[in-house]
């Protein structure tokens, strides 16, 4: 496994919406996978799409592990998601402060759906079903806007912006009081 350079805002495979990927294609990706997986834990996030490693396909990683930047986060055991569709997601919204790996030291307050239910292939090209709730909710529709071309800073309300620096100084401990009650 090798840990990828992370693209960073303004690379052009960002804004694009990443290739599909067939069940055939899947053996061949198997590699990319593994780099994704330690990429991801290389840089502490909670999750890594290939467009932020440069490929353009639609395969993202998730895990959050006590090694993640993302502490207060509910723990999420690695899950692989090719071709991700979200296929059913709740009205009700919840204003979560983010940030991203291809943004480096900025976060935003980004409204996501408080629910979801994304179907998805794993790794192998198994059919799987997943209905998520709160912080990890967003987390996962974090990782599908970048396979489809989406940046926080395109969803976040710009006043909000702030450096990890900044947000742990004066934003965190109000964040985690407004959130307490949604991580699941």
């Amino acid at each position: 496994m090798t840990v990828l350079p992370i693209v960073t805002v303004g690379d052009p495979v960002l804004r694009e919406r990443a290739a599909e990927v067939s069940p055939e294609e899947l053996p061949s990706l198997q590699e990319l996978i593994d780099d994704l997986i330690e990429t991801r834990r290389a840089a502490g996030g909670a999750g890594l799409a290939a467009p932020q490693v440069g490929v353009s396909k639609r395969i993202a990683v998730v895990e959050v592990d006590a090694a993640t930047r993302y502490s207060y986060k509910p723990l999420v055991p690695l899950t692989v998601i090719v071709n991700p569709v979200v296929e059913h997601a709740s009205s009700e919204m919840l204003l979560i402060n983010e940030g991203c790996l291809s943004l480096p030291d900025l976060r935003g307050d980004v409204p996501r759906h408080l629910r979801l239910t994304v179907r998805h292939l794993d790794r192998r090209g198994q059919p799987q079903v997943a209905t998520l709730e709160g912080l990890t909710a967003g987390t996962f529709q974090h990782e599908i806007d970048h396979l489809d071309g989406m940046l926080l800073v395109d969803r976040a309300d710009p006043r909000s912006f702030s450096t990890w620096e900044q947000f742990e100084r004066h934003h965190r401990e109000a964040f985690l009081q407004r959130v307490a009650g949604f991580v699941r």
